[in-house]
């Protein structure tokens, strides 16, 4: 067992040994500036390689009219902070604080292999291989679920460039690619359904909100409810897709606040458990 503790990239430790701190600083930022270079080419370009239809990312998310197609200016603009804040990330694998960098050095397989996923997603969502990319999303769903319930008690900053944004956006993407992938996703019945689930992302980050206290979680997922309300609204005023969505964004909002506000400030709120175990088990509580 203890060699294969020591073999295992995704075992937690408290330590790691120089060749490890150098591995994860080259793996880091490679993966890193490829899930960058990818997403901002695709942005613009589509690709000119694949059997079937080539889009860029914005234009296969404006060609099906499915009730999770989200608005692409605020969906680009919270990919772009997320890109700077993972920038943070790395900068902490090149710090001259142990703490700091082993603590960069813990999530460092996790985040490597969320930034291959993310590469082989967007290779294969613009070239609409779309159950395949359903797959790889799922995927990076458990691992960055394993991340945020294996590796608890991360300073906010490692937190939110590592885990809870890109798990937020993940958990979206799941019915973003999804709703594309299913046949006749324009219909009727798609957009009922498509009625229905949404009300799961907010389920999600309540459960995040109040039963960790993660207030980046709810701030997240209400930033991609408004992605999609935005858009919903632009398609068709006259829907319950984009109400839906917007009501999410304002319940999501109004908990995180709720919550952020006395973390910020050091004092307790009343909804919020309060039993000694939960102060193990919320993430952003141990701000060290």
């Amino acid at each position: 067992m203890e060699r294969i503790h020591h073999i295992n990239p995704f075992a937690k430790r408290d330590s790691h040994s120089k060749n490890t701190v150098i591995t994860y600083k080259i793996l880091t930022t490679i993966t890193w500036l490829l899930s960058i270079v990818v997403s901002f080419y695709y942005t613009f370009h589509k690709p000119h390689d694949g059997v079937w239809v080539r889009r860029r990312i914005w234009a296969q998310n404006d060609a099906y009219s499915t009730a999770f197609r989200l608005n692409h200016i605020i969906a680009s603009i919270y990919w772009l902070v997320l890109f700077i804040l993972q920038g943070g990330y790395i900068a902490h694998l090149f710090s001259g604080n142990v703490e700091r960098v082993n603590a960069a050095c813990s999530v460092g397989s996790h985040f490597i292999l969320n930034n291959l996923f993310h590469f082989a997603f967007i290779m294969l969502f613009v070239r609409s291989y779309f159950a395949w990319a359903e797959v790889l999303i799922i995927l990076n769903f458990i691992n960055l679920s394993s991340l945020y319930f294996r590796h608890p008690g991360y300073t906010k900053f490692l937190h939110e460039a590592v885990v809870s944004g890109p798990l937020a956006w993940t958990f979206v993407a799941i019915y973003w690619n999804g709703a594309i992938m299913v046949p006749h996703s324009h219909s009727l019945v798609a957009r009922i359904f498509g009625n229905i689930f949404i009300w799961s992302i907010l389920v999600y980050g309540l459960f995040f909100v109040y039963y960790y206290k993660d207030y980046t979680m709810g701030f997240n997922l209400s930033v991609l409810s408004a992605a999609i309300g935005v858009s919903q609204f632009f398609r068709q005023v006259v829907a319950f897709q984009w109400i839906f969505a917007f009501t999410i964004m304002a319940v999501l909002f109004v908990a995180t606040v709720i919550v952020a506000v006395p973390a910020a400030t050091g004092k307790d709120f009343k909804f919020a458990r309060t039993r000694e175990t939960d102060t193990e088990r919320a993430p952003l509580l141990n701000e060290g």
